[in-house]
């Protein structure tokens, strides 16, 4: 019986920490941006230096 006062008490005081950590997240900008991430796919990749070397043997591999 007392291993359930126990686990009741970690649990109560992880649930706080992780509202605590929320808080501080939410307070220091964390989640402010939510625009750019819906719009991330748009934007174009830069394409790596081996790539532009040899296009040819890329399109080989990726078939």
């Amino acid at each position: 019986m007392v291993v359930i006062y126990v686990l009741l008490g970690i649990s109560v005081l992880m649930a706080s920490i992780f509202l605590l950590v929320f808080l501080w997240n939410l307070r220091s900008g964390q989640y402010e941006d939510d625009y750019t991430p819906a719009i991330r796919m748009l934007f174009d990749d830069t394409v790596p230096a081996q790539n532009v070397k040899n296009p040819q043997k890329n399109n080989q591999t990726n078939q």
